[in-house]
């Protein structure tokens, strides 16, 4: 039992001291100098002979040393990381962007550290406390769905942290903003759709309280007006999502009031596309069908989905650039400043008449 017991104990401190954190003051009593030496050595500092430098570097890989960066942070007043605050990583436009903005923070010295709001607005502003806590240097924001105002960005604000928002944006608020052209994106759309020789057009979207889908609404409406079409009764609030927009389709479709469907998202369109089929309709050959944002399956699907590319990797560039001359920049930006990046029209046969497909 006693000799159970000592290895036990044995067990337990070499677990403890595993898990300690190495500090600057181990490595300086391992090589006999002192933790100010070794703080100057691990920085690159000018006053520290080439020699010392080395020997710090190789006991810290020995020791298994590791930069405290909060700490670092808290030094020099500053931080190396950049907060990314998104919907959802898992949707393909936002980890395109995601991407992007790697491309150009990490060549620049900076890391990442994403969290998603999951489209709540309470999460949301949780993670922008985290991130804050964290130190960031700054933030890239794409607004949750059910945010309605731009309060969770005044607490960066008070914090004095640059931030850039792209995408699902609040307008008017200081800094750089960064939008796809949603307006020319969706008057391409429509007037697509009626030169494939649809005029009953119906529009499926989101709440327009969020700007992107105020703005795709607007293109749809100047396009139908434009062309002297009715739009009374032909805008379906509430129809993004695959399942609502399945639902509202069923229903429309019934009435035979429409013979084409612009919506505000290709899931969206997805779950028109289902109720087409579902009810014996042809796509495209009997009611029109076309997207935005280019989803993979767009170009997968049978018949392929018309929809508007959104360029996420240009927004995701221009985002960080923006952050890195905010960050650069003193005093904070007190201005909007608004970039917009250009769509283009991907037409596939969900929106042409059969006879044009053929051609």
């Amino acid at each position: 039992m006693l000799c159970y017991l000592r290895k036990r104990l044995y067990f337990c401190l070499t677990i403890e001291i595993f898990m300690k954190r190495v500090t600057i003051i181990d490595i300086a009593t391992a090589l006999g100098i002192t933790p100010s030496t070794v703080s100057r050595a691990l920085t690159g500092s000018s006053r520290v002979g080439e020699s010392t430098r080395q020997k710090v570097q190789e006991k810290a890989e020995e020791l298994g040393y590791r930069t405290n960066v909060v700490a670092s942070s808290l030094r020099r007043g500053r931080s190396d990381t950049v907060g990314m605050l998104v919907p959802r990583i898992n949707r393909n436009f936002f980890s395109h962007v995601i991407s992007a903005v790697e491309e150009v923070l990490n060549p620049a010295g900076y890391n990442l550290l994403i969290c998603q709001s999951h489209e709540r607005s309470d999460i949301e502003k949780q993670s922008m406390k985290v991130l804050l806590n964290n130190r960031v240097a700054g933030i890239i924001i794409s607004h949750a769905m059910e945010s309605e105002s731009s309060e969770v960005l005044d607490l960066a604000v008070a914090d004095r942290v640059p931030f850039v928002q792209f995408d699902r944006v609040f307008k008017g608020v200081s800094g750089p903003v960064i939008i796809n052209d949603n307006f020319s994106g969706a008057y391409m759309a429509v007037k697509h759709l009626m030169k494939s020789g649809y005029r009953r057009i119906a529009h499926f979207t989101g709440s327009l309280k969020v700007n992107i889908y105020q703005e795709r609404y607007k293109g749809y409406m100047y396009a139908m007006e434009e062309a002297s079409l009715p739009t009374d009764d032909m805008v379906f609030k509430g129809a993004i999502t695959r399942d609502t927009a399945y639902e509202v389709a069923l229903n429309i479709i019934r009435q035979k009031r429409i013979d084409a469907i612009f919506c505000a998202g290709d899931y969206s369109a997805l779950g028109v596309i289902n109720a087409l089929n579902d009810s014996g309709l042809r796509v495209g050959g009997d009611i029109g069908v076309a997207g935005f944002a280019n989803e993979p399956f767009a170009a997968l699907i049978s018949p392929g989905l018309t929809s508007v590319e959104q360029n996420a990797y240009d927004m995701g560039h221009r985002a960080a650039r923006a952050l890195i001359r905010s960050i650069s920049g003193t005093p904070l930006p007190s201005v909007f400043q608004e970039e917009i990046v250009p769509v283009r029209l991907l037409v596939r046969a969900s929106s042409m008449r059969e006879s044009d497909a053929r051609k």
